[in-house]
């Protein structure tokens, strides 16, 4: 298999995705976003022959134009940029996830901040304040009173780029100090692990401690139906769990339900890997190799039709 690796910079992540594909004997060329040109028919990043390109970039709209003028010209990307559309966008997701019938914070979004205080005066306090793009936990803040939310949005309308205008606001979930990171690909559960911290956010990028979870049914069904509203492909699915029993055992779960806050379409995996028993990579590469059986039987199924 000869697999393009679309980059920005290369992180333990991509060290483990690299060095399971050349393990496995397969060829890798990295393509690094930052040297390359796209164009209407052609790019200066070598595609020619590859079986697919998996996308790694670390910038979201270096992600989401590399991967439109990939699938431009035929070349077999994962994620697509459709899925990558829809995951890049919190108020797109949201919505992929309520027409989907998947369970997740009320929301609303507001274009000025008069009408945004409104919405948070509805939620009542404390409610949260998200950009609709941005990851790590970042320029997200936690509203616990008017004077915090009068504040909050003057600062975000002086900001002056146009994101923020568009005011994302969501109910805050009284979640048992931690959520649920699930790797998924296709909708199947790769591994999943909690991330915990007194802090409200409890993202392992901002210090959260991450432990093995064992999803239940409910939870397997979530992950499968939050990938398909999105697309399809390897995903990093969020969920916060719901009416948790004190006395259940947090590695069995325990939740009455959980409400899925947030789907991402260039996950990383290093901590997920780190906190299982699972050989992540080696299941990352494992779908990658069916991916690639995937896109060549449809390409000759083509070519014969």
């Amino acid at each position: 298999m000869r697999v393009g690796v679309l980059y920005s910079r290369i992180r333990k992540d991509e060290k483990l995705l690299l060095d399971e594909l050349r393990d496995r004997g397969h060829a890798v060329e990295k393509i690094d976003i930052r040297k390359e040109r796209f164009g209407l028919e052609s790019t200066t990043a070598v595609v020619d022959d590859l079986d697919l390109v998996v996308d790694r970039c670390l910038s979201t709209s270096r992600s989401l134009y590399a991967t439109r003028f990939l699938d431009s010209y035929g070349v077999p990307v994962v994620n697509s940029p459709e899925t990558g559309d829809v995951c890049a966008d919190k108020a797109r997701n949201s919505l992929a996830l309520a027409e989907a019938d998947v369970p997740t914070p009320a929301t609303e979004v507001a274009f000025t901040k008069e009408a945004a205080l409104e919405a948070i005066e509805e939620f009542g306090y404390p409610c949260v304040l998200k950009p609709v793009t941005g990851s790590w936990g970042r320029l997200m803040a936690k509203i616990d009173s008017r004077n915090a939310a009068e504040a909050i949005l003057e600062h975000k309308e002086t900001l002056g780029h146009y994101e923020h205008k568009v005011f994302y606001v969501q109910e805050f979930v009284d979640k048992p100090g931690r959520d649920v990171r699930v790797l998924a690909v296709d909708g199947e559960p790769v591994a999943a692990m909690t991330r915990s911290s007194d802090h409200w956010l409890t993202n392992a990028a901002k210090g959260g401690e991450t432990e093995s979870f064992g999803l239940d049914e409910r939870a397997t069904e979530l992950v499968e139906k939050a990938s398909d509203a999105v697309g399809g492909g390897m995903l990093g699915v969020d969920l916060m769990e719901v009416g948790v029993d004190a006395d259940a055992d947090p590695a069995e779960g325990g939740a009455e339900d959980y409400t899925v806050h947030e789907v991402n379409h260039t996950v990383e995996f290093k901590a997920l890997d780190a906190a299982t028993d699972v050989d992540v990579p080696a299941r990352v590469v494992d779908w990658l190799e069916a991916k690639a059986g995937e896109f060549a039987e449809g390409s000759v199924a083509g070519v014969d039709a």
